[in-house]
């Protein structure tokens, strides 16, 4: 049988214990938070941190700030608006990617473990590299492109186009962040990110293609011609599932292979 194993260098180790709430602390949750520094070249660790959750906000991200400004300072990870609005915060939490701002401590059973965006490099401890999903997002060249001259006023759509980028409950594939744990949580995306755009990406291709204001869907269509950029998409539904905002990318990517096949069947 053939056994499968991390390199050795990559094999995450039991790291420290801070004990921070105290014998008399009433509402002590325990903190399991992956770390791993690029300059001392050791192995990832996962740190372990028992807080007193009365010196905290109710959100795992202000637990983390908690740890960092109070027991830790080398504690490090992304963060911004705390409002579920910027996509900074996120990472792993209890085995699902989300957002640590709007992910309540109370919604996690037992100790909280805490981890980076999985099946991305690692810059530092919580702070995954996503200079290639930036990229990708380039490539789709997300913003409006139009012949018509210019105007002074604001291109208008109806109600009924609006919520197609919107939509109707604003789960629509405007409300996007960028946070990435839909792709972050796509096996297809693991195996084939060189290549295959991923979900995060691709609803803010469907955003530009669907936009009424728009006039290169032909040629955002052709840019996700060929057996990866879009294809590469099983519809394994981890995307809509993780989704932090509750939007739907694989309806995203549904519509985008509905537009490519009526235009096929057009011509």
């Amino acid at each position: 049988m053939a056994e499968f194993r991390l390199p050795p260098a990559s094999r995450v180790q039991q790291g420290k214990s801070h004990d921070a709430a105290g014998a008399q602390a009433a509402k002590a949750k325990n903190f399991k938070i992956y770390r791993w520094n690029p300059d001392n070249g050791g192995n990832p660790r996962m740190d372990e941190y028992r807080i007193d959750l009365s010196k905290c906000g109710p959100m795992v991200l202000d637990a983390l700030i908690h740890i960092k400004n109070d027991i830790d300072p080398t504690l490090t990870f992304r963060r911004s608006c705390r409002e579920g609005i910027c996509g900074s915060c996120a990472m792993n939490i209890d085995g699902t990617n989300t957002l640590a701002c709007t992910k309540a401590i109370a919604d996690v059973g037992g100790d909280v473990k805490v981890t980076p965006l999985p099946h991305m490099p690692v810059v530092k401890d919580l702070v995954p590299d996503l200079n290639h999903v930036y990229k990708q997002y380039e490539e789709i060249e997300p913003w409006l492109q139009t012949d018509d001259p210019g105007t002074d006023r604001e291109r208008l759509q109806s109600a009924e186009e609006s919520d197609t980028l919107n939509g109707h409950d604003g789960h629509g594939p405007a409300a996007c962040i960028l946070c990435f744990c839909c792709s972050t949580s796509c096996p297809s995306y693991w195996w084939n990110s060189d290549k295959f755009l991923g979900p995060a990406v691709l609803l803010q291709a469907w955003r530009w293609i669907a936009d009424s204001r728009d006039r290169a869907q032909k040629k955002r269509l052709d840019k996700l011609e060929g057996p990866f950029a879009l294809y590469r998409c099983h519809t394994i539904m981890n995307c809509t599932k993780t989704c932090p905002k509750g939007l739907n990318p694989a309806k995203a990517i549904a519509e985008i292979k509905k537009r490519m096949i009526s235009r096929k069947t057009a011509t």
